[in-house]
């Protein structure tokens, strides 16, 4: 439910978007802010500190077709935006990439591309077969993730998305003989339901003597400041400035004394300010409101970051570039044209390939019967390799050396293929969506679907009735 104003939450709690959040809230904090007392919010990328430890993340999940606009949905969403409205900009990806300082912990919400690679892939394609054309043709996963995780070099990096409970240890190579070597623990998690694998407690080293509030990281407001002349709001494609002698300047990364400007414009007290500010009506059951269309809201937090810290107001700036269309007397049915996400009509991507509309869908999502089924769902967890014990829980595995390209042999993708072909005792089933006509692979076993898998139901049915490629 909404919050009431009334409660706390017990923990603090730091977390990023995904694709089922409330994205015209979210959308209110694009710098990051509290959605609630003491429940706090990335923004549309973002990295914080708590007692020491640093902690990274980006919201949204990858769509090639999007990933080069600006930030230029806001309610009331057409069929388009609504979707597009939380789908990762490289903008954001450019940012995270001028850090240089150690990151400890990294959050996205779909996987970086490849990391399958570096876990018990055996185990993850014999709980989810229906991923195994995308982990052999090594497209399951955002490639801008894969991007940040080749430069970041986080010790922890969580995710979600995909359903499944994965571990994976990643050795990424040096830059050179004076670099000390870097590893990464890769975490993902199950759906938060009953049997199913959706917790698990990390000890972090951190300071003990440091406070309990969250606090700003200097160097990510520098690069706020930096790169705010790049902030972009219309749908139109653009690349982020590169060494490819179009651009005067590429470079964004900050200085240590912009960062001690930073420090002295806060007095050095980095403390983010409990100003959590209710911009929704409270729920209120005895008082249902239906088919109410949401509002774009300037939201207070944000407000004052901007103006602490001389950024652009991202909701505000959206706000004056639809007055000075609607002055211009441009017709709204163009705009909702040009709004289209199918990428039809765009540029090409500088990634070679999108098909994360495949890793979107996930059966477990809206056709699997949660709630029983001839599968135990409890024995979710990720077998840790012989040759490499675990470091915590079911935790990391398989230590395996990253190359910069994150190519993997055939060789490699296809180990477990034939093996798992022969447990299944059935076919793959093709379920064509009417509208795409796009094939998704299920587990399936005889014609009359009698075999020993998952009963497929359908709940919701008003909810779902309207398909969507992000799910």
């Amino acid at each position: 439910r909404y919050y009431s104003g009334e409660k706390k939450a017990p923990v603090l709690t730091v977390f990023i978007g995904g694709n089922h959040e409330a994205s015209n809230h979210l959308q209110e904090l694009p710098y990051g802010g509290w959605v609630a007392p003491n429940i706090y919010y990335l923004g549309y990328a973002g990295v914080v500190r708590f007692r020491g430890v640093r902690i990274g993340g980006i919201s949204g999940i990858f769509k090639s077709h999007d990933y080069r606009k600006g930030h230029f949905e806001c309610p009331p969403y057409n069929q388009q935006t609504i979707r597009s409205a939380y789908h990762v900009r490289n903008i954001e990806v450019f940012k995270l990439k001028q850090l240089k300082r150690p990151i400890d912990i990294f959050m996205s919400h779909d996987w970086p591309r490849s990391i399958y690679h570096y876990g018990n892939k055996k185990q993850l394609l014999k709980m989810k077969s229906f991923f195994r054309q995308e982990v052999e043709s090594n497209t399951l996963g955002s490639p801008a993730a894969s991007e940040l995780l080749q430069h970041l070099k986080p010790t922890y990096w969580f995710s979600a998305h995909l359903h499944v409970k994965f571990a994976a240890f990643m050795q990424h190579e040096t830059n050179s003989k004076e670099e000390l070597p870097k590893a990464t623990k890769f975490l993902a998690l199950d759906k938060c339901l009953p049997h199913r694998d959706f917790l698990q407690i990390i000890d972090v080293e951190h300071d003990p003597n440091a406070g309990d509030s969250l606090e700003y990281d200097a160097e990510w407001i520098a690069i706020l400041k930096a790169t705010n002349s790049l902030v972009n709001v219309t749908q139109s494609s653009w690349n982020m400035p590169e060494n490819n002698g179009l651009h005067a300047k590429w470079d964004y990364s900050v200085t240590e004394e912009a960062i001690k400007e930073v420090l002295e414009e806060l007095n050095h007290d980095l403390k983010i300010p409990c100003n959590f500010t209710l911009t929704a009506a409270c729920y209120d059951p005895s008082k249902p409101q239906k088919n109410m269309e949401p509002v774009h809201t300037i939201n207070p937090q944000t407000t004052e970051f901007c103006a602490q810290f001389g950024l652009t107001d991202i909701n505000d700036r959206i706000q004056q570039a639809k007055e000075e269309s609607s002055g211009r007397g441009e017709c709204e049915e163009e705009e909702e044209e040009e709004m289209d996400s199918t990428g039809s009509a765009e540029e090409p991507s500088e990634y070679n390939t999108d098909n994360s509309g495949l890793s979107s869908f996930n059966p477990d999502e809206i056709m699997l019967d949660e709630e029983g089924g001839d599968e135990d769902l409890s024995t979710c967890s990720v077998d840790p390799s012989p040759d490499h014990p675990p470091e915590f829980s079911t935790s990391f595995s398989d230590i395996r050396i990253m190359p910069d390209s994150m190519v993997v042999s055939s060789d490699d993708a296809m180990d477990s293929n034939n093996e798992e072909l022969e447990k299944s005792g059935g076919s793959k089933q093709v379920e064509e969506k009417s509208s795409t006509e796009r094939s998704l692979k299920r587990i399936s076993g005889d014609e009359n679907g009698n075999s020993g898998v998952k009963k497929i139901k359908r709940r919701n049915q008003a909810i779902y009735a309207a398909e969507d490629e992000d799910k």
